[in-house]
């Protein structure tokens, strides 16, 4: 399918963009410094540790032998998206330059980012294994959440790297919550009131709009009939998220490959056009022994 461009006809220095937010789960990124690189350019190694717990100390024979294992687990790439675009250097000189110049920005802000957090949530959800399903109000919603904090602590879960991501829903009826309004009773001397919610007993909150935040996606391959536009929906089984608590050693996200490409019209062999490729080699993993690092909250399934 061809592109649909129009010409410009008065300039205004003005794009229609569409919006769109940045990814919301690079909050997770840590220094991964114990992943391996393998010969497979497919696959990492993640080290696990499994440790035997104490025994009794003999007076006369000394201590008990333990073992302490240390395994490397490879973990497979699974997620080799890419697309490539052309428009015609005419398009792009009777447009301003505009086309091709927001092409790029446009690409990663409304389809990698978005995509990116829809993998990662999902994946993150199915392989949880501290999951509820629960219809939330604003007069739950704080027990709710305190209930997946008590949780994630009685996991023996480390509080100081906590990330709390929240559904739009759940983040309004947060700030609506008769136990949260108290607090929003303090004016500022200009007499406004900030609702906002940065925090909630030392976790970041991250608020992560409904298109990316359900349990389950189709990523679509760009060819098949049907799939042409590409991107991601909603698994026929999806469920959309309430809230997600994660600990940030709990999980690995890795980018292998985000490699963003740009021919002119003067290198371009197939046309005479401006060329935009963009290949995301990517994947996450919940490590083995942290799993009870991540708490899932969703709605009811229908």
């Amino acid at each position: 399918m061809g592109n649909t461009i129009e010409t410009i006809k008065k300039y205004v220095p003005l794009l229609d963009k569409k919006y769109a937010v940045e990814t919301k789960s690079a909050v997770l990124d840590v220094q991964n410094d114990l992943i391996k690189e393998t010969a497979n350019a497919k696959s990492v190694l993640v080290p696990k540790m499994t440790l035997q717990g104490l025994g009794d100390y003999d007076r006369s024979n000394g201590y008990v032998n333990g073992n302490a294992t240390l395994e490397w687990v490879t973990h497979t790439f699974t997620q080799d998206r890419g697309r490539s675009f052309q428009i015609d250097n005419m398009d792009n000189e009777e447009t301003a330059m505009v086309a091709f110049g927001s092409l790029s920005g446009e690409f990663i802000r409304t389809k990698v980012a978005p995509e990116v957090d829809a993998y990662r949530f999902s994946t993150y959800a199915t392989k949880a294994t501290n999951k509820v399903e629960e219809t939330l109000t604003k007069d739950t919603v704080i027990t709710a959440i305190d209930t997946a904090i008590a949780t994630l602590d009685d996991a023996e879960v480390p509080e100081t790297d906590r990330v709390l991501f929240v559904s739009i829903p759940t983040y309004n009826l947060m700030k609506n919550s008769a136990e949260l309004v108290k607090r929003f009773d303090v004016q500022t001397s200009n007499g406004n009131i900030d609702r906002r919610i940065e925090t909630f007993d030392g976790m970041q909150i991250v608020k992560v709009p409904t298109a990316r935040f359900k349990t389950a996606y189709t990523f679509k391959d760009g060819k098949t009939a049907g799939q042409e536009d590409g991107g991601f929906t909603p698994a026929t089984e999806a469920v959309a998220i309430n809230f997600m608590i994660v600990s940030k050693t709990a999980v690995v996200q890795l980018v292998k490959l985000a490699l963003p490409r740009v021919f002119s019209p003067d290198v371009n062999q197939d046309a005479n056009a401006w060329k935009f490729d963009y290949r995301l080699y990517h994947d996450a993993w919940v490590l083995d022994n942290k799993i009870e690092g991540i708490y899932v909250s969703t709605v009811p399934a229908v």
